[in-house]
């Protein structure tokens, strides 16, 4: 079905072939290759479960190319974007954990100069309101993890009461390995679908938890970002928020159980990996800063 709409696309030149991309957790996305050159073809519908809108995708996307950092987006319309093919290698989790210096610069460029491009209505993305939402639709759904609902809603408020004030940021927000592409060269970031004005600390924090880094590299993220070491209270606020973005990528993996069936992924796995990474980043936080109420 998806090589017929591929097909049927207006944007081709000449005979095209067609290979599907793996990796995605949410989305479909096919290699396209044509007399023009390659280019990369993603399906997706609006997710509100998930505060996801693809025309404000779509939008994002053309400002991050205009900037600097994505792939050119060559066509659009209802439930599909082509964007040019990069000859780049996907990051693995080794890769990103490994690089705080190249991931602070090309975050704070990010953070400083996207607000130049976007256009239309701003979206804003605070992880402990996706917490709290995430958890209502959870609720509603009669999850089987329901019982753990109140003990989540409760670290969250507790993790949300250590964020220190810093600038709103446009941030990406969705810092999975997969979303980072090296040509040799430079950095690209793909995949827009959660990007909007928010803060810092959330990027930087799912950077660290995201690919495993240790304190060492965490640290070298933050003064990299920040252009100094972090304070006591920022660091706190970090160490916080590596735990807040660990839940909310469980309880994305929880949520999309009801509503997603993407090829070849397991959500009630991918929750689990993610409340593992979770438990292990609370003891650290507790070894550092005192007992959470659970």
């Amino acid at each position: 079905m998806s090589l017929a709409l591929i097909r049927k696309l207006p944007c081709w030149q000449g005979e095209i072939t067609a290979e599907p991309l793996n990796g995605g957790l949410s989305n479909e996305s096919w290699k396209v290759t044509d007399e023009a050159g390659a280019h990369v073809v993603r399906f997706g519908t609006d997710y509100p479960f998930h505060h996801v809108d693809r025309r404000r995708e779509v939008v994002v996307a053309r400002a991050a190319h205009a900037a600097g950092f994505a792939p050119e987006v060559e066509y659009s319309d209802e439930g599909v974007m082509v964007s040019t093919f990069l000859d780049a290698r996907t990051w693995a989790e080794s890769d990103l954990a490994q690089s705080p210096d190249r991931v602070a610069k090309m975050l704070r460029d990010f953070h400083t100069q996207m607000p130049r491009y976007v256009t239309g209505p701003g979206f804003a993305f605070w992880v402990f309101h996706v917490i709290r939402d995430y958890a209502r639709t959870l609720q509603e759904g009669n999850s089987r993890l329901a019982a753990r609902l109140p003990g989540f809603l409760s670290l969250a408020e507790q993790l949300e009461d250590v964020q220190v004030p810093l600038p709103i940021v446009f941030g990406h927000h969705d810092l999975l390995p997969a979303n980072f592409l090296d040509d040799g060269e430079r950095l690209w970031l793909i995949d827009f679908e959660y990007a909007g004005f928010g803060t810092a600390m959330f990027d930087l924090a799912g950077a660290a938890s995201n690919s495993g880094m240790s304190e060492e590299q965490a640290l070298a993220l933050l003064a990299g970002y920040f252009n100094k070491a972090p304070d006591d209270a920022t660091l706190r606020a970090f160490d916080a928020m590596r735990c807040a973005s660990l839940l909310r990528e469980a309880m994305w993996a929880m949520v999309s159980e009801f509503h997603l069936n993407a090829p070849g992924v397991d959500y009630a796995a991918y929750a689990q990996e993610n409340l593992t990474r979770l438990q292990s980043a609370i003891e650290q936080y507790q070894q550092k800063y005192g007992k959470l109420a659970r």
